[in-house]
């Protein structure tokens, strides 16, 4: 479970190939947006996780002058402990390259934050994704608790797996208990992965509904699509 840490979330090479017959195989909605998201994942040492918290809360906004940041969260239980990610929207992998080059030269931004928190780091990992052609970022309704469900696919993208997750995704928003912020899947990184990003009231209310959501057929069947 993820416990949101700061109020920084506000704002929320093509190929030809030879034609084949592949209806069969992938037959649902295709990306054609070019808007990508970073997911940035830092694994701290135990005894700086706070002083890295505390220091991104203060010097953040040397870092979303750059790009837009969607969120930055810690997690509180479940996975991985002392572990905090960021999801940051770019245009376009060229607005990105322009980004990352534009932080190279950002005097202020390297001495206050990044040469700070470098210390403090033990791994860090980069992954690009997509939103799934059928949904689009959600702002929470107000302060809550957010879970990061990641599930490996079988390969074919969202073109293949994508109504059938839909379907399994809207059974649990059509029960109320928990509201959908976002469904990326990974074009750079583990490929084939998908995170889902949902928001609760509390930990509590997630636990009742999901008990409940196990009983949706449409829950169950999306089974079939992970590896």
């Amino acid at each position: 479970m993820l416990v949101l840490r700061s109020a920084l979330t506000r704002a929320l090479a093509s190929r030809t190939l030879a034609p084949q017959v592949c209806s069969s195989f992938a037959t649902g909605p295709r990306q054609y947006d070019g808007t990508f998201y970073e997911f940035r994942t830092y694994y701290l040492k135990p005894s700086k996780m706070n002083e890295f918290l505390e220091n991104f809360k203060k010097n953040a906004h040397l870092r979303t002058a750059h790009s837009e940041l969607v969120g930055f969260w810690s997690v509180e239980f479940g996975g991985r402990m002392n572990k905090v990610f960021h999801i940051w929207k770019y245009d376009n992998f060229a607005h990105r390259t322009e980004v990352r080059k534009a932080l190279a030269k950002d005097k202020e931004w390297q001495e206050q934050f990044l040469i700070l928190n470098l210390a403090l780091i033990d791994k860090q990992e980069s992954e690009i994704t997509y939103l799934v052609p059928w949904c689009k970022i959600e702002k929470p309704p107000k302060e809550g608790v957010y879970e990061l469900a990641t599930f490996q696919m079988k390969p074919g993208g969202p073109a293949l797996w994508g109504d059938a997750f839909k379907r399994a995704v809207h059974a649990h928003v059509n029960l109320g208990y928990t509201k959908l912020v976002g469904v990326f899947h990974t074009e750079y990184g583990a490929l084939n992965r998908v995170h889902v990003l949902w928001w609760n009231e509390s930990a509590d209310s997630r636990a009742a509904g999901r008990h409940k959501s196990h009983e949706d057929p449409r829950v169950v069947a999306a089974g079939k699509l992970f590896d």
